[in-house]
């Protein structure tokens, strides 16, 4: 008998035990704030009523535009709609609010700013409020093309509207690399006979040939906070990796190979570099620690595999392929796995880790890696090549 006793005992003990943590989890989860969460494959349904104002027609199209582009969203009736998006835009302003199913308000701001660039904002402040993701509507693009006869430095909106001849050098102009906030521009010109590293102040437009060591100085890219460059430098007689301030100040080599080291990316801590070096052969990726080090092969599965761009998650680097014709793959360093996504060359992630930007003969193309869906974003400008875009 007392066996059996101390056999109930027990059983009781567990069973308050499991019924004090169960009330607690449950405490918990009272206290945990409600999110939204959109899972792969799913999309929000949204209804956009008519923006009000003199330049509403034009900030309903751009919004319905880049929520449509985004991938996260459908664009439905009120009757069908999750949330309800209206307001006004004009004078310089947009005024925007978005109410889920009950009416309660979940986002209302205003923006300043013309009708096109005040939507975008908006868009990315949607995106963000209903999903939790970064959106990429108000993030800008730069380029090269040919359609003055000379390669020169274009940007344009991530929608590819407003475009803007930024360099009107007359010599060759390429290599753009715009900085995360979209505010600095880094190329490589040849106005001086060699190539040496110019930044722009795309804000006020004045500019400052920042890295002109004997040699060739190109390919240069942003750090995530804009703070430092790395780029190519052959002063010591052999093309190797270099990071600067973005100044051009306190050159530090990261590279001591007979190879050719070029199209560095950061990641998005800023502590690490991918980059493509030669050094065996036929072009391949490395991965270096931003303060220096040995490269560390970063295996692709491609004979020739180049110009590496770094996702802001920091788990995928795109980058281009030669097998036959010039090839869009994109690399998981978490598992290994390779994709193959398109054709064309000079691929650069959008804020969402979602959508690339690469070039295509005469147009740069606009892709979503989730859909494979690629559309024309700049096109009519000649051969358009070598895109940048900020996040």
């Amino acid at each position: 008998m007392a066996g059996v006793l101390a056999l109930i005992a027990g059983v009781m003990r567990h069973l308050v035990l499991a019924l004090i943590v169960g009330v607690a989890v449950l405490r918990a989860a009272a206290q945990e704030p409600a999110t939204i969460t959109i899972r792969k494959g799913e999309a929000t349904n949204v209804a956009i009523q008519s923006l009000g104002g003199p330049e509403g027609g034009l900030a309903t199209r751009t919004l319905q535009s880049d929520l449509q582009t985004s991938g996260l969203f459908g664009i439905t009736s009120p009757e069908r709609a999750s949330y309800k998006i209206s307001g006004t835009a004009g004078g310089g302003s947009l005024s925007g609010t978005v109410v889920d199913g009950r009416g309660s308000v979940v986002l209302q701001k205003t923006y300043s700013g013309d009708a096109r660039r005040a939507a975008h904002q908006f868009a990315d402040d949607i995106v963000g409020t209903l999903t939790g993701q970064r959106g990429f509507a108000s993030s800008k693009i730069a380029f090269v093309s040919t359609r003055t006869g000379k390669k020169e430095i274009y940007t344009a909106d991530a929608d590819g509207s407003n475009i803007q001849q930024i360099t009107k050098d007359g010599a060759i102009s390429v290599a753009p690399s715009i900085s995360a906030d979209g505010q600095k521009l880094a190329y490589t010109g040849y106005q001086s006979g060699y190539a040496d590293i110019y930044l722009i102040d795309l804000a006020t437009g004045a500019r400052n040939r920042i890295i002109k060591f004997p040699g060739t100085n190109s390919g240069a890219s942003f750090s995530p906070d804009g703070g430092r460059i790395a780029c190519t430098v052959s002063r010591d007689g052999n093309p190797e990796l270099y990071t600067l301030s973005a100044g051009g100040g306190g050159a530090h080599r990261l590279t001591r190979t007979r190879g050719v080291e070029s199209s560095p990316t950061w990641s998005p801590n800023g502590r690490e570099i991918i980059y493509s070096s030669d050094d065996r052969g036929g072009p391949q990726l490395y991965r270096i620690p931003a303060g220096g080090g040995t490269g560390q092969l970063v295996p692709t599965g491609f004979a020739y595999s180049t110009e590496p761009n770094w996702s802001p998650d920091g788990k995928k680097v795109a980058f281009t392929a030669r097998s036959g014709g010039f090839s869009i793959v994109v690399k998981n360093l978490e598992t290994g796995a390779t994709q193959t996504v398109a054709s064309g060359e000079d691929p650069a992630w959008g804020a969402d880790s979602r959508h690339l930007i690469y070039s295509s003969g005469s147009a740069i193309m606009l892709l979503d890696t989730q859909t494979g869906k690629s559309t024309p974003l700049i096109t009519g400008l000649g051969k358009v090549t070598e895109p940048s875009w900020s996040r």
